[in-house]
C-alpha cells in the first residue's frame, strides 16, 4: 500500500506547530514505503520486532533514526545497541542494565524512555507511579553503574478506547508524572520527551502535552499481519 503523502504533509505541519516529533511507525511496511517517506524527509521510524528491524537498518539509508519502540527482550537488546536511536519501552531496571552493559560494549550513551503503564488493559507494558519513583532514584544514586544510558523521559499508551474521556485522564496523569519528574537533572537523567499518542489519539495526546507521536496506519495504510 502507498504512503499517503498528503496525511504526512498534514500531521507534520500539524505536529510541527506544536513543536512535536513524529515518529514514522514502519513495523510490517516494506522497504519500498519507507523508502519513499524518507524521500519525503522523514528521518524518525518505529520498529517493533528486532529482526524485522535489523533487515530494514541493513538495506535503508544510515542517516534514518530508528525507534525501538515495542516490548524488549533483554536477550536482544545486544542486536540494536550498536546503531538504535531511542529506546521507547523500558519498562524495568533489569532491562536499562542490560541496555546499559551492551551500550558500553559499543562505547555510546544509549537514550531511553522509561515506560509507564497507564491504560487499562493488563496486556500493555509499563511501570507504576511507585515502580517508576524507585527506577529514578535508583539510576540517580547509581549514576556509575548507569553510566551509558541516558533516561529522556516517559512513554505510554492510552487505552484502546472509544471513551474520549477516559483516554485522557489518562493522558493527563502521564502529563503529571512527567512534570513530577522532570527537574531531575543528573549525568544519566535528562526529561526532555513525554510520548504517548498514535494514529487513533495523537490530536488528544499534542493538547495533553506530548512532544513525540508515534503513527503508522494514518500514514501507511492498514498493515498486514505478522
Amino acid at each position: 500500500m502507498a504512503v499517503n503523502e498528503l496525511n504526512y504533509k498534514t500531521i507534520n505541519e500539524k505536529l510541527h506547530a506544536q513543536h512535536a516529533k513524529l515518529v514514522a511507525v514502519s513495523k510490517l511496511q516494506s522497504v519500498a514505503d519507507i523508502s519513499a517517506m524518507y524521500q519525503m524527509g522523514q528521518r524518525d521510524f518505529g520498529e517493533n520486532y528486532v529482526q524485522e528491524l535489523l533487515e530494514k537498518q541493513q538495506i535503508l539509508p544510515g542517516d534514518i533514526r530508528w525507534h525501538f519502540i515495542g516490548h524488549l527482550q533483554k536477550n536482544k537488546v545486544k542486536y540494536i545497541a550498536p546503531f538504535v536511536h531511542l529506546i521507547h519501552g523500558v519498562d524495568s531496571l533489569e532491562l536499562l542494565r542490560e541496555i546499559n552493559k551492551q551500550a558500553g560494549k559499543c562505547n555510546k550513551l544509549m537514550d531511553c524512555l522509561l515506560q509507564i503503564h497507564i491504560a487499562q488493559e493488563e496486556t500493555k507494558f509499563g511501570m507504576d507511579e511507585v515502580e517508576l519513583d524507585v527506577a529514578l532514584n535508583t539510576i540517580y544514586n547509581n549514576a556509575a553503574e548507569f553510566s551509558n544510558v541516558n533516561v529522556t523521559g516517559l512513554m505510554g499508551m492510552a487505552s484502546f478506547s472509544d471513551d474520549a474521556n477516559s483516554v485522557r485522564r489518562e493522558m493527563k496523569y502521564m502529563k503529571q508524572l512527567f512534570e513530577k519528574h522532570k527537574h531531575i537533572n543528573s549525568s544519566n537523567i535528562h526529561f526532555s520527551i513525554l510520548s504517548m499518542g498514535m494514529s487513533g489519539d495523537y490530536r488528544m495526546a499534542i493538547e495533553e502535552g506530548s512532544n513525540m507521536v508515534r503513527i503508522g496506519s494514518l500514514l501507511f495504510g492498514t498493515r498486514t499481519s505478522k
